[in-house]
């Protein structure tokens, strides 16, 4: 959780305890126990303030924004698999991007391949 606070707060020049705690509702001890874990861990930064030796900033490393951005594209793909659709409606419109994926991917090597394209026509058995 402190790692998704300073990533909502994401400053720069990084997030102060005190804030973070704020935000969590926590004590800011709290804050600085697991922050040094999280830093041990190669999650974190932790830096002294040029200013205010008291205050501790906080950055996310590079690890860490890769790893919350990854998070979140794969929550928006969750979403979007469970939510609009359903299961079995999903599966369908997934099965439908495949097949277009298909066809145009056989067109791109026709096209390449410089052989003439044929017309397809449509039949159907109308038995009613």
């Amino acid at each position: 959780m402190i790692l998704m606070a300073v990533a909502y707060l994401g400053k720069e020049d990084g997030v102060p305890v005190n804030v973070v705690s704020k935000l969590m509702h926590v004590d800011p001890s709290f804050v600085t126990t697991h922050s040094k874990l999280l830093e041990k861990n190669g999650f974190l930064r932790r830096k002294h303030c040029a200013s205010d030796a008291r205050v501790v900033q906080m950055t996310l490393t590079a690890k860490t924004r890769k790893r919350l951005a990854s998070m979140a594209r794969q929550e928006a793909l969750d979403e979007f698999d469970s939510g609009e659709f359903g299961v079995d409606g999903s599966s369908e419109f997934i099965a439908k991007l495949a097949a277009v994926r298909h066809r145009l991917e056989r067109i791109r090597r026709e096209n390449r391949s410089g052989l003439p394209k044929t017309k397809r026509t449509a039949v159907r058995n109308d038995t009613t």
